[in-house]
């Protein structure tokens, strides 16, 4: 018996071009108001998306305060809970933090938190790589349905979903387009 993947259908567009670059700027903020400046700021994308959000950060924060803090890639895929489950030659990329992480204010950046597991994940995977002096988690989307003890420090949204919903990113430099859909399961 074979199992066919869910189709899914667009049942909402959360957030558009000009709304993703406005949660961008007000998290931009907040994060310099929150860690005075951006002097002892590094910032951690998730791949993919996480990666891309994080330059686009930076980039307002230059834009903001003319300080320019590092952006580094972190790949989580060995450190998932699930990986036994995935395929059994999974695709590991390159883990590129770019500047030390020690005594830092590391910013933690993901597309979207659901259950809170990948960022478990990518906490165990930053810890190898150094002790922050503080960890803050910031994600585009929230939607919910945690199954760890798990909160952002910067939200550009929250969305109520259900179990049968999905939330898709599509951002310019991956995907040749810019919003955040809520999609349903058929």
């Amino acid at each position: 018996m074979s199992t066919r993947p869910a189709r899914l259908r667009e049942k909402a567009q959360v957030l558009d071009e000009p709304g993703l670059d406005r949660a961008l700027t007000r998290i931009a903020h907040e994060i310099l108001e929150r860690n005075g400046g951006a002097k002892e700021l590094t910032f951690v994308g998730l791949r993919t998306r996480g990666v891309t959000l994080a330059q686009r950060l930076c980039a307002k924060i230059v834009a903001i305060d003319g300080a320019r803090p590092p952006v580094g890639t972190l790949d989580i895929t060995l450190y998932r809970d699930d990986l036994s489950t995935l395929d059994s030659k999974p695709v590991v990329h390159e883990t590129k933090i770019g500047a030390p992480i020690a005594g830092q204010n590391v910013v933690m950046v993901d597309d979207v938190l659901y259950t809170g597991r990948t960022t478990r994940a990518a906490m165990d995977a930053l810890f190898r790589e150094g002790r922050p002096k503080r960890l803050q988690l910031c994600v585009l989307i929230d939607r919910g349905h945690r199954e760890l003890p798990i909160e952002a420090s910067f939200i550009g949204r929250v969305v109520q979903t259900t179990d049968n919903q999905i939330i898709e990113v599509k951002l310019r430099e991956i995907d040749d387009a810019e919003k955040v859909l809520l999609m349903e399961k058929q």
